[in-house]
């Protein structure tokens, strides 16, 4: 039996090299296409009697996240989920900014400053006949 040449050996270690690559590859693809996503959400929220909200109030819902606005003439709800990337904004004294990318946004969520396009979602609030709020997350 003769020894391996140099040449052998680098073809061997190469050929190995190439093959735990594309194993961990496929791997990973194979988890990336057999993912499960998380299951669907409650998309109606019961935020309680409609009292706990006086006229004027801006009531952050961090778990949703979302703002709930109480006017004059009723209840408007905003999304804070960032329309650019999908952060979550944080309240500043002119409206709200994303702290990842730096879009901001008019109190109404109107886009004041990109690279966001489009302004925060409004969100549906429907008031029950017993006086409580129902926040509807989907469209």
């Amino acid at each position: 039996m003769t020894e391996p040449t140099r040449r052998d050996f680098l073809k061997l270690a190469t050929t190995g090299l190439l093959t735990a690559a594309g194993l961990v590859g496929l791997g990973g693809l194979i988890r990336y296409l057999d993912y499960e996503s998380d299951p669907a959400h409650n998309t109606v929220i019961d935020l309680g009697s409609r009292t706990q909200y006086p006229v004027g109030s801006r009531t952050v819902l961090p778990d949703i996240p979302a703002i709930l606005i109480a006017e004059p003439g009723g209840f408007n709800a905003l999304s804070l989920v960032c329309t650019h990337l999908g952060c979550t904004v944080e309240q500043s004294p002119n409206g709200f900014q994303c702290p990842c990318h730096g879009s901001r946004y008019s109190a109404d969520g109107a886009v004041q400053r990109g690279p966001a396009r489009q302004p925060l979602r409004q969100l549906q609030i429907e008031t029950t006949k017993d006086g409580r709020l129902l926040l509807h997350l989907a469209p």
